[in-house]
């Protein structure tokens, strides 16, 4: 049987149309989370400025509040006011409501944007499994199946995340607007057509030793979000505790965010909860090379910076616990960490001889 005959092209096109597809939700979602910060702008919310003034010292005190409520007929929503010790425990501060949503209107489209967010994860989903089914083999022989498989599993972690009921709705405008780069680019310059892999990739460590690459990546990058907003709301709270302005946007974007403490420890909690798993990861590969190539290291681009990018993360969590590490430092480590793998997905297979790039693009 030829290579051509053992694909259904039927199947393959329209796994393309389904991502083309998810692509339209997904801006639609895009805009809807822009509407939600818009609206929610115009409530401002000023929880962190009280709590770190000496004019309102029980606000930094005050016990977490689990409800959310409309307050009167003002249309502003009350959110919970959970008061975080920060990782060098310099203060404690109410977090945000955890997105834009500062009123009734803008929380209706914080809601909308996370409905149209679910229906594109579903249609992209259905995309990645008619590929797989096109050619019947695990659909991540290739970069443009690693960024469509890659995006939908973000996209999937982030909605576990709202579904276990997390305060992280934060996340929703960073991730569709990358998702959509990342589609972007998979269908104009990395796609490549539905096909049978060479030899040394039927195995059935390509669904263990890929797969887990996939989900730590996407962890990883939900990690990665949380701590260059933690930067960002960081040097808002000690703008604010040296007696500051911050300007017009940090007032309406960035006071809706957690605390910087709240962001820094959700972080921290994901690149911790799944350093294991990429440490399988290299392992399942290494196993995997030598039933391949006869032996489980040898140096090779991809092998050399996978293992860069777990010393890196396993720097962040060492500096974690290391008392003049902790906060700005620590962040920037994870946030070299995270170009790290970054290099790793894009950088190796597109600007480095490699024995991994035996598949194309």
């Amino acid at each position: 049987m030829t290579l051509a005959a053992a694909t259904n092209e039927s199947l393959a096109e329209f796994s393309n149309g389904l991502i083309y597809s998810s692509m339209a939700v997904y801006t639609l979602a895009f805009l809807a989370h822009i509407a939600e910060w818009v609206f929610g702008s115009r409530s401002k919310v000023g929880r962190t400025a009280a709590a770190l003034t000496s004019a309102a010292p029980a606000a930094a005190a005050a016990p977490a509040v689990r409800v959310t409520r409309q307050v009167g007929g003002t249309g502003v929503l009350e959110h919970p006011k959970v008061v975080t010790r920060a990782a060098a425990g310099q203060r404690d501060v109410p977090d945000g409501p955890g997105a834009a949503g500062g009123t009734v209107k803008g929380d209706l489209y914080g809601r909308i944007a996370v409905s149209l967010t679910a229906l594109a994860f579903l249609v992209e989903a259905a995309g990645v499994i008619t590929r797989a089914l096109s050619v019947q083999r695990a659909p991540w022989g290739n970069m443009y199946e690693f960024s469509t498989t890659f995006s939908t599993v973000a996209v999937g972690a982030y909605l576990g995340f709202l579904l276990a009921k997390k305060n992280v709705r934060w996340i929703g405008l960073p991730l569709v607007t990358t998702v959509l780069l990342d589609l972007g680019i998979a269908t104009t310059w990395l796609y490549t057509e539905s096909d049978q892999l060479v030899p040394a990739l039927h195995s059935y460590w390509l669904w263990i030793h890929v797969s887990t690459a996939i989900f730590c990546g996407a962890v990883f990058y939900l990690g990665f979000v949380a701590t260059a907003l933690y930067l960002f709301r960081d040097s808002y709270e000690n703008k604010l505790a040296t007696g500051g302005s911050p300007g017009s946007f940090a007032r309406s974007v960035l006071e809706r965010l957690p605390s910087a403490a709240s962001l820094d420890k959700f972080a921290y909690r994901v690149n911790a909860a799944i350093f294991p798993l990429w440490t399988f990861t290299i392992i399942a590969g290494a196993i995997w090379a030598g039933d391949a190539w006869g032996r489980y290291w040898g140096w090779d681009a991809k092998e050399v910076w996978s293992f860069i990018t777990w010393v890196a993360y396993a720097s962040y969590l060492h500096a974690r616990a290391t008392a003049g590490w902790k906060g700005r430092k620590a962040a920037y480590i994870a946030l070299v960490a995270f170009a790290c793998f970054l290099f790793n997905y894009y950088g190796v297979n597109l600007f480095v001889n490699s024995l991994h790039g035996y598949a194309g693009v």
